[in-house]
């Protein structure tokens, strides 16, 4: 790019010069956008892959100063992106080290469902022990959903939402007749009480004996959801659980082994209708 000529500093610019030059103000004109639009987990891919591109490109081309400023956007860009994002990535590294269920975790977002979040499953399972058992003696009618890989949420905001913690005496109260949010269903997400009398679409396929709106709505999210629904009769204090279209009766006393076992099994896509 410069020569010394003499007792002079000449400036001569050769083609890949220029390209150099061209591709730098290209970045720097761009270097705003992108690292704004990082801010958005869906752009981190996009940014990281065009600026590993250019990283590239500018070390076999020799172009000094794109190569510099590729990797001077690189770092400012996941500076910003950890500063804004800085508890998610502290969550993605602890759930990580922790490795609890053996699952990859997605920190760009998706509809894929992941244990991104630690919690005690066996204190949330005492809970609803606590629970079931309680509608059932007083015969209390309930219909409890517990959210796994597909996500519910279009269908949870049919009802009213709560993201409250998952607490015996809540599930009682939600469902004690009477009360504005009894008539639905509890959508359960991870430990949280993610929503309220929500609407089921219930199943149309016949069923043998005499089944109440609750059961049929249990299983018409059993089956386009690998969810699992316990339904409590109001008539019987009889608990079910819906699991991929069908309905298991459990009795009080091996409640809590059937339900762990449905929590701890996975359904295949096959087994469900296709999700409109």
């Amino acid at each position: 790019m410069f020569r010394i000529e003499g007792n002079d500093l000449v400036f001569a610019p050769t083609v890949l010069t220029w390209i150099d030059l061209a591709l730098s103000l290209l970045v720097i004109g761009g270097v705003g956008f992108v690292v704004f639009k990082v801010l958005k987990r869906k752009f981190i891919r996009i940014f990281a892959g065009c600026d590993a591109l250019l990283l590239v490109l500018a070390w076999v081309f020799d172009l000094r100063l794109l190569w510099s400023l590729a990797l001077i956007t690189l770092i400012v860009g996941g500076v910003v992106f950890y500063t804004a994002n800085i508890g998610e990535v502290r969550t993605l590294i602890v759930n990580s080290l922790a490795n609890k269920n053996g699952k990859k975790q997605s920190l760009f977002g998706g509809k894929t469902k992941t244990d991104d979040k630690l919690f005690d499953r066996e204190a949330l399972y005492d809970k609803i022990e606590t629970a079931i058992a309680s509608l059932s003696k007083t015969k209390t009618g309930a219909l409890i959903t517990f959210e796994r890989n597909v996500d519910l949420t279009d269908i949870a905001k049919t009802g009213t939402i709560l993201d409250a913690p998952v607490i015996p005496e809540l599930l009682l109260t939600i469902f004690y007749t009477g009360t504005r949010l009894h008539d639905g269903a509890v959508i359960i997400r991870k430990d949280m009480i993610h929503a309220a009398a929500v609407y089921y679409t219930p199943t149309t396929k016949p069923l043998t004996g005499k089944f109440g709106s609750r059961h049929r709505a249990a299983i018409g999210i059993s089956e386009i959801s690998d969810a699992v629904t316990i339904v409590v009769s109001e008539e019987t204090g009889r608990i079910s659980l819906a699991v991929a279209g069908d309905l298991i009766h459990v009795g009080l006393d091996n409640f809590r082994r059937v339900f762990e076992d449905y929590m701890n099994t996975t359904i295949k896509k096959s087994e469900l209708n296709d999700i409109a």
